[in-house]
């Protein structure tokens, strides 16, 4: 799906609430205030602004004056016929899953390019000429590769570039096992290393130890589906594989600093 984002907006006037996709997600802002949260975590909207997100993420818009831009919505198999390398799209860091990566201030000198590409991609969705969708992938592809060298990397010893892969193979292990593993000790096993270097490289290379980034995937996954009304707190408790309801509230409120009660109706107001 491509569009507008203005047009979107109009078309889609209850989105303004909280809510998740089963799908990658983005939106170029070529104009607009305001603000929008992914995953709970707040950013102020201006032009040039692009951010990106993977499935079962949740965010919210709160425009002031309103914006236009480009939205784009795709299947995670959406590339499976174009490219034989199933894992290509995980070399691009701001589909890691973590917010704070996902949103990018786009140089003023390369915003141009950037929305030459997305109004190309518009132009061939609207079109539905042969073998439209091809060009639209190869035109997500060129966006993606311009985007990631936008972002400004340090050059990493190979002794670091080792200690980022063993934390990136930790978070796709949390991503996992979030739901039946919550100590230090199993996810050390699964990388063939012990819990003590596990913990004091995650507080090394991401500030937090081991157990924290655990527990806080525990957390947002726990905020995602507070949001769903559908779900009692029960049922949130029992798909999260706590004890019973009351462990679960009392977990919360620690990591959280308020009851999932009390959080559900904050989304909601």
């Amino acid at each position: 799906m491509v569009d507008e984002f203005g047009d979107y907006l109009d078309k889609h006037t209850h989105l303004q609430f909280p809510h998740k996709h089963n799908f990658y997600h983005l939106v170029y802002f070529t104009k607009g205030s305001g603000s929008h949260a992914v995953d709970f975590v707040n950013f102020p909207v201006q032009a040039g602004q692009i951010y990106f997100m993977i499935a079962g993420q949740v965010h919210s818009w709160n425009f002031r004056t309103k914006p236009d831009g480009f939205i784009i919505n795709f299947s995670a198999v959406y590339f499976n016929t174009l490219l034989s390398n199933a894992r290509y799209m995980e070399q691009f860091s701001f589909f890691s899953g973590i917010a704070k990566e996902q949103v990018i201030a786009i140089p003023a000198k390369n915003q141009t390019a950037i929305v030459t590409i997305l109004q190309n991609i518009l132009d061939e969705s609207i079109s539905r000429a042969a073998l439209h969708d091809d060009v639209i992938r190869t035109g997500l592809l060129q966006l993606f590769i311009q985007v990631e060298r936008c972002i400004i990397k340090k050059p990493t010893q190979p002794a670091q570039k080792h200690n980022s892969l063993l934390i990136q193979n930790f978070k796709k292990l949390i991503e996992f096992h979030y739901k039946e593993k919550s100590l230090t000790k199993d996810y050390a096993a699964l990388l063939y290393v012990t819990p003590n270097y596990l913990n004091s490289l995650c507080k090394d290379v991401t500030g937090y130890s081991a157990g924290e980034l655990v527990r806080e995937r525990i957390i947002l996954e726990a905020k995602r589906l507070l949001v769903n009304a559908q779900m009692t707190i029960a049922e949130i408790a029992d798909e999260l594989n706590f004890a019973d309801n009351s462990y679960f509230s009392k977990f919360f409120k620690k990591y959280a600093s308020v009851t999932p009660e009390v959080f559900r109706r904050q989304m909601h107001n």
